[in-house]
């Protein structure tokens, strides 16, 4: 496998293995499980990697507010973690969210210090509109859910640093 991957916006022969990763990480207990009508519905939200055709992980980034988006549905099968590819997803669905004029991306995760990592910080969930709470009824898990917050603020410039490929380890528990 080459060493430089690059995210990209999902296709609709993309939705399957989205599909499949995503469930893998719910049946875990990680994730919220999807349809393959939902993985449709929502596929322009979708950036994907591949190398040589061969899928190596996905996220989303979906829309909120005028000022706020969700990262959501980052997976990356486990033969491929700490690779960066889990950090290059996030990163694309940052840069997405600077291009649109978004204020503020978060994430809902048991995986905090990944995000943090990548200049999230922890938050109080309650300080997020009541939309983010939209798919929390369809989770196992609720009412007592144990998902951290984080955000990210871009009004402020970009952060140069960027993880290394080691600390990649662990991403899959993003809340799809």
């Amino acid at each position: 496998m080459s060493e430089h991957y690059e995210a990209v916006k999902a296709e609709v022969g993309d939705a399957r293995e989205i599909h499949d990763v995503i469930n893998l990480y719910a049946q875990r207990g990680d994730m919220l499980p999807r349809t393959m009508g939902e993985v449709y519905e929502n596929l322009r939200d979708f950036f994907v990697v591949r190398d040589s055709g061969r899928f190596l992980g996905c996220v989303a980034l979906h829309i909120v507010w005028a000022d706020l988006a969700e990262v959501k549905s980052l997976a990356v099968p486990e033969e491929v973690q700490v690779r960066g590819i889990g950090s290059l997803l996030v990163n694309a669905t940052v840069a997405e969210a600077r291009r649109l004029g978004l204020e503020r991306v978060f994430a809902l995760t048991y995986r905090p210090a990944f995000f943090e990592r990548l200049g999230f910080v922890q938050a109080d969930v309650m300080t997020l509109p009541r939309k983010v709470w939209n798919e929390c009824y369809r989770c196992p898990k609720f009412p007592s859910c144990n998902e951290i917050a984080l955000v990210l603020d871009l009004t402020s410039p970009p952060a140069a640093a960027s993880p290394s490929p080691s600390t990649e380890r662990g991403i899959e528990g993003v809340r799809s």
